[in-house]
């Protein structure tokens, strides 16, 4: 529920997993859809400063959702008050239109916001035209059937995920919102807004955040949902940010694999579509030397029980190449970092492995 207990209890998670932000959603302050609500009074079940001291307290910073009506009335109060309250930025949604006015107000928002040292994330967005560049706080928006869609219908199936890296990505970062740790094959698979599940494997949604770009990414399902899971572990090392993106193969709707550096590791993500494949990728883009891979790959039972996963440590170098098998609806997921002397214990890659 939207109460004080129950974001202390997702703040306790992001803080456990080293999750930078905690996105208090809609209804922290009133009815969601009403326009003319006001978003500087939270609800009687909501403490915001006891919250946001429980944050600090944890190393977590505190998002807010707010509906855009509001904020076009109530901004020059709002974005002060977020300020002097410790609130690091906004998610701003419903807008759903790019008319001239609107347009003009996605600048507005974004100017105030920076004045007063909020991040923004619009939802319900049209999709990115380039003013990120002028205020870097903007970090990323929708503009993008997204995971939420498997709520109420099967659109957003494997087919449609590896179409929109060639698509919708090219404009631009895309809040996603990935991390569905209720995973069920095509066949299990049903929309329910109560614990919802995604379409596809475990690894899979993994692969996601490499795959997609977006500098502010999210971890859509419950706390209860990654304690103690196989995956966890990845999604609480992957960063959000790159030095360098390399596309390692792919076919528009079929497949994709992308490699992404931060630092002097590298992060591997592959997708595909509903049909089961067996990709082969070369790893000459790493450096000299052996490198520690952290595998992430579907079980051979994942197409029907779509959470199984298998993880592996094995050594690798660039003269490698690491043969991937993926479920209907699969994925796969990879740490590259460069190997350490005690890393010397792990066995050399093999492809039959």
């Amino acid at each position: 529920g939207m109460n004080t207990e129950t974001m202390i209890h997702y703040i306790d998670f992001a803080g456990d997993y080293g999750l930078e932000y905690m996105l208090i959603d809609a209804g922290w302050y009133g009815n969601h859809r009403e326009g003319k609500a006001d978003i500087t009074t939270p609800i009687k079940e909501i403490d915001i400063k006891k919250i946001i001291s429980h944050a600090n307290d944890r190393g977590v910073s505190i998002l807010l959702w707010v509906n855009w009506q509001s904020v076009r009335d109530q901004m020059d109060k709002a974005f002060p008050l977020y300020e002097k309250w410790g609130i690091k930025g906004v998610k701003v949604d419903y807008m759903n239109r790019d008319d001239q006015e609107m347009v003009n107000y996605y600048h507005r928002v974004v100017k105030k916001a920076a004045e007063h040292h909020l991040i923004v994330d619009f939802h319900g967005a049209y999709k990115p035209t380039g003013i990120r560049r002028t205020y870097p706080n903007l970090i990323t928006r929708e503009g993008i059937l997204a995971l939420e869609y498997n709520k109420w219908s099967n659109r957003c199936n494997p087919e449609h995920e590896v179409t929109i890296p060639f698509t919708r990505m090219l404009a631009g970062p895309m809040d996603f919102t990935p991390g569905g740790f209720r995973n069920a094959s095509k066949e299990q698979f049903k929309p329910v807004r109560i614990e919802p599940m995604t379409q596809g494997t475990r690894c899979r949604q993994l692969a996601m955040y490499v795959v997609y770009e977006s500098p502010l990414q999210m971890l859509s399902d419950y706390p209860s949902a990654y304690r103690n899971q196989t995956g966890i572990e990845f999604l609480k090392a992957v960063p959000v940010t790159w030095d360098d993106t390399k596309v390692l193969n792919a076919k528009v709707g079929d497949y994709i694999t992308v490699a992404r550096k931060n630092d002097d590791q590298w992060y591997v993500g592959s997708m595909t579509d509903w049909n089961p494949r067996k990709l082969t990728i070369s790893m000459d883009f790493l450096d000299e030397g052996e490198y520690t891979a952290e595998i992430y790959q579907d079980s051979p039972d994942a197409d029907k029980i779509a959470t199984n996963a298998i993880v592996n440590n094995v050594i690798v170098t660039s003269s490698d190449n690491v043969v991937i098998n993926m479920a209907a609806g699969g994925g796969f997921a990879m740490i590259l970092t460069p190997a350490k002397p005690d890393d010397k214990r792990l066995p050399r890659y093999k492809p039959e492995e």
